[in-house]
């Protein structure tokens, strides 16, 4: 390599290379049967000669569901029949959110091996994780399709603004992908730090509790970003329409998280494979 050639590829390193950032990010979609494919057998390796198959995570997650819905209807005096779709579509979207989080963190690292021995955006594995969790996400929605049986809902027009929500979701986790996923790589105390805190802002957040049981503490409410995270798609799936608040502040977290992790995978987008 010639020595304008070496010094272009040190200033890339050692700088800002934007460019090369987000055209990472879009030959990444264009890769989209290997990492469709990669995420399906990802699912499939882990519930390998099993006879369920993935549905062991929809029987878990239902009993789970079934039993802190039965529990924390009597201790807040709640009504079985609106509180256990409320409690099973919390539930089903926060481990949405959580499985993006935490194994955001672990992408590149789980994927060192491969991204040494092939020639391929980084993003890819980035969509991998988030397709995996897509894919995890829709089996554990036959709970809520079998809830629909026995449960009255309000299911409307609105249930459609739910697809919406979990784009804003999914196109977050590519940001948080990107940003922890790098930063992991680097730190390997990332991943159990997030691990921790997915853990306590599960109690933290309105998954089995309402905003309105919480009289005088409403800033575990206001100023809880997973709470406007759940009710994207929490709110349309029980029939309602979130206000236009909460929609412009899950916008905001996106474009806020875009910048972020663009000007960081900018920076950093060179180094992860020695990181690894």
């Amino acid at each position: 390599m010639s020595t304008s050639g070496t010094a272009a590829l040190d200033s890339r390193k050692k700088g800002l290379d934007l460019r090369g950032a987000i055209a990472d990010l879009i030959d990444g979609l264009r890769y989209w049967e290997l990492w469709s494919t990669h995420g399906w057998n990802d699912i499939r390796q882990r519930y390998r000669r099993s006879i369920v198959g993935p549905f062991w995570l929809t029987i878990s997650m239902g009993m789970m569901i079934g039993g802190l819905a039965y529990l924390y209807a009597g201790l807040f005096g709640q009504s079985i029949d609106t509180y256990l779709p409320y409690v099973a579509v919390g539930m089903i979207v926060f481990n949405l959110i959580s499985g993006i989080a935490q194994e955001g963190s672990l992408t590149f690292i789980a994927s060192g091996r491969i991204i040494l021995q092939t020639k391929a955006p980084l993003s890819v594995y980035v969509y991998q994780m988030l397709w995996r969790n897509l894919l995890i996400f829709a089996h554990n929605m036959c709970i809520y399709l079998v809830l629909l049986l026995f449960v009255k809902v309000n299911i409307g027009l609105a249930s459609l603004l739910a697809i919406f929500g979990l784009f804003l979701i999914l196109l977050n986790g590519v940001w948080v992908g990107i940003a922890l996923g790098a930063l992991s790589a680097r730190f390997r105390d990332v991943p159990p730090i997030v691990a921790s805190v997915m853990q306590i802002a599960f109690f933290l957040s309105p998954v089995f509790w309402t905003p309105e049981a919480l009289k005088g503490r409403e800033a575990f409410v206001q100023f809880n970003p997973f709470y406007y995270l759940l009710e994207v798609v929490r709110m349309p799936l029980l029939g309602e329409v979130p206000s236009l608040n909460i929609w412009l502040i899950v916008i905001a977290f996106n474009v806020v998280s875009a910048l972020v992790a663009i000007m960081f995978f900018a920076r950093y987008r060179a180094r992860i494979s020695y990181w690894v």
